[in-house]
């Protein structure tokens, strides 16, 4: 190198130094926005592929209902999958939440796959579940390999799974607000990780928009009509909010208690299955009906339409609690939207709002106090309803949360936070310690 270009070079170097001495956050802004930028495509991709099987699994369902009485066969497929090659992954949206609590070995990307077959067979062949737990387990399976080769300590270990997280929710629903802070207000409660702010927002915006770039169909809601914030519509929505936080408490106690009944009485893992999916094909044969397997998303948009029957949301806790406590795949948070929406519809024969609004409140705030999301769950109201029904969505989420007690459907989810004094002496502890 000449005299000359070493002149330039010290110069360029200098003018860097202070270029970043008075940008100090632009080498985190770039790090984190090439590591976002790679989480985005593939997760974002991931889902896409996802949202597409799903939606043909659906549809070969709705068509060949003579297929649903192959489900107890296809539970046992499941479960020998999980039992001989994912023992390991089992944990599922767990072992991410370990994970970010205390890091340990990388994720297995076997997981992605796994969760992903165990999915589709179960909305084929008639389980009632859901598609946020498969969009978090590819997303966090995928990004975890990026961790050794990015240099990435155990800090930023957890901000890489927080922002998997966050694209999985929000390339899977389409709401990439909701999705990042999901990511960051899911695996501690009461307190947010602001550090990650950034790469968990930006890995859901561009997840989001690779979905959409693959053109896979996410699901639009409209709300009729929305009242003025008034003194009485307040006080109603705190009265519904209270039902939805019931009725979210009462899902996650049923949840893990038959899944306890389960591993109780049926020791070899595959059987389970099994029995839980004899169990749901026979119900659906016996009723004739599709109404309350899959995702519901017919359901879902008929209760924005009118004011449906209580027996709607009780039906599907009970077929989404047997499929997914025997050990079938997908998730929870599809079927509690369903809940949620069917709930709150059904509450307009005594609340005096509008169906419409109920079922928006209910589709988000049964989640919110399910998963102690109340952020993320008004956020995503907003997002998918529009910000005319912010605050009742706002006042359902928090009032369900509150109602909820200390009850979630992860049982890794930590208290960084007590919802009030009594409960204080749970502080840092998890719910399978609670």
């Amino acid at each position: 190198m000449s005299k000359p270009q070493r002149t330039l070079s010290k110069i360029f170097q200098i003018h860097l130094r202070f270029f970043f001495r008075k940008y100090p956050s632009l080498p985190y802004v770039i790090k984190w926005l090439l590591i976002s930028a790679i989480i985005g495509a593939l997760v974002g991709t991931a889902s896409a592929g996802f949202l597409t099987s799903l939606q043909w699994a659906t549809d070969f369902r709705e068509h060949h209902f003579w297929i649903i009485a192959f489900l107890p066969l296809a539970g046992f497929l499941v479960g020998c999958l999980y039992h001989y090659f994912g023992k390991n992954v089992e944990a599922g949206n767990n072992l991410l939440l370990e994970n970010i609590h205390e890091p340990k070995e990388t994720i297995p990307l076997k997981m992605a796959p796994l969760v992903y077959l165990g999915t589709i067979v179960t909305h084929l062949f008639g389980g009632s579940a859901g598609r946020e737990g498969t969009a978090l387990q590819m997303a966090g399976a995928i990004a975890d390999q990026f961790a050794r080769p990015f240099g990435l300590d155990k800090n930023e270990r957890k901000t890489l799974l927080i922002s998997a997280i966050a694209a999985g929710f929000g390339s899977v629903f389409g709401s990439p607000l909701a999705g990042a802070v999901f990511g960051l207000e899911v695996f501690l409660i009461g307190r947010i990780r602001y550090n990650a702010i950034f790469p968990a927002f930006a890995s859901a915006v561009l997840a989001n928009t690779v979905t959409n770039l693959w053109k896979a169909k996410h699901t639009h809601y409209h709300i009729d009509f929305i009242p003025k914030p008034e003194f009485l519509p307040i006080v109603y929505s705190i009265l519904a909010g209270i039902v939805f936080g019931i009725c979210a408490a009462a899902f996650s106690k049923l949840l893990h208690r038959t899944g306890m009944v389960f591993k109780a009485n049926i020791k070899y893992p595959p059987l389970r299955p099994v029995i839980g999916g004899a169990l749901v094909a026979a119900a659906v044969f016996a009723m004739g009906t599709t109404r309350y397997i899959g995702l519901g998303i017919p359901v879902i948009l008929e209760s924005f339409e009118h004011s449906l029957s209580f027996y709607d949301f009780a039906l599907k806790i009970a077929f989404t609690i047997i499929t997914l406590s025997a050990g079938f795949k997908g998730g929870e948070v599809t079927p509690l939207f369903f809940i949620g929406a069917t709930l709150g519809s059904a509450l307009s024969w005594f609340v005096p709002l509008p169906y419409g609004l109920l079922a928006g409140m209910g589709f988000v705030a049964v989640f919110a106090g399910a998963t102690n999301t109340p952020l993320a769950c008004t956020l995503m109201g907003i997002e998918l309803f529009g910000a005319e029904c912010g605050i009742y969505v706002a006042i359902a989420c928090v009032v369900s949360y509150l109602f909820s007690g200390n009850n979630s459907i992860y049982t890794k989810q930590k208290i960084g936070e007590a919802k009030n004094k009594r409960f204080e002496h749970l502080t840092d502890k998890s719910f399978k310690d609670v």
